[in-house]
């Protein structure tokens, strides 16, 4: 008998292992606390913004954004939408696109599109236009952050008024003391290349996304901006911007990792956001 018992407990000891083994993900408060989707959407209510960094080529993370979106766009019909994948010169083709006034195929065409759109970005623009909700090109074209980290911030004074419609005022401040900022020149050490200029390109994308929001929020709208872990880690990049010209903001920081083990959140990834999306390290990935 007392074999048996024993022989009862393995097996519900492996069949809960194989459970925690086969979750695809986890979210997590910045306590380490674990939460569900709708948890996450009843914290996002309150925010004005919410930011969800992502790894930009994680199957499953790009599902969970499209998750998200919906569960806000059902609070909120007049949520407006913004993405890093699209610079600020493809406004004009998405407001087409969303309007019927070019096919999606002449959209995706025209657009600067990134490899991993079809699969990981396409339906949440897809929905977005389906629900009728506002989508912004956030991001300062590639080829002005490519200036400025070799040649520095001050390329830019040269460029013609045209050319500054589409990446943040100037003069416009970096904190090179930022963390994120010195974590990245300490990364760089050694590495060819100014890296105060590369710094300077980082925050040039961190200041024009942040500034593509203004307009929204300044109207009262809630904004729901998909980016790259990097420019919102601990409320830094994007975030800081954001909050110089909205003090009062309220933010809801959705940071994603991936970890060996989804059950328990890391300490080093715990100040990430106020909430912390844990993915398996061996989660699918597009490239």
């Amino acid at each position: 008998m007392r074999n048996y018992y024993l022989a009862v407990l393995l097996m519900l000891c492996s069949i809960g292992t194989l459970k925690a083994q086969g979750e695809a993900y986890q979210f997590f408060n910045n306590k380490g606390k674990k939460i569900d989707l709708q948890n996450v959407l009843k914290q996002a209510k309150d925010a004005d913004a919410i930011f969800f960094g992502e790894l930009h080529n994680n199957s499953v993370g790009h599902w969970l954004q499209l998750q998200v979106l919906k569960g806000l766009q059902a609070q909120n019909p007049d949520l407006v939408v913004g993405s890093e994948i699209f610079e600020r010169e493809d406004q004009l083709n998405l407001d087409e696109w969303f309007a019927n006034q070019i096919t999606e195929s002449n959209f995706e065409g025209e657009a600067n599109l990134w490899k991993n759109y079809n699969t990981d970005y396409r339906p949440v623009l897809r929905y977005a236009k389906e629900k009728g909700l506002g989508f912004i090109a956030t991001n300062v074209p590639r080829k002005y952050a490519s200036l400025v980290s070799k040649s520095g911030l001050v390329a830019l004074d040269s460029l013609s008024p045209q050319a500054k419609k589409y990446f943040a005022k100037l003069p416009m401040q970096v904190d090179m003391n930022m963390p994120g900022y010195v974590a990245m020149k300490d990364m760089m050490h050694g590495a060819p290349g100014n890296s105060d200029f590369m710094i300077q390109a980082q925050a040039l994308k961190d200041a024009t996304m942040a500034e593509s929001l203004f307009e929204p929020l300044s109207k009262g709208k809630k904004v729901y901006h998909i980016n790259g872990s990097y420019h919102s880690k601990d409320g830094e990049g994007i975030l800081w911007y954001l909050k110089k010209e909205f003090p009062a903001i309220k933010i809801l920081n959705i940071h994603m990792v991936t970890q060996d083990q989804i059950d328990k959140l890391d300490d080093a990834n715990a100040t990430s956001g106020e909430i912390i999306l844990v993915l398996p390290s061996d989660s699918h990935t597009t490239y």
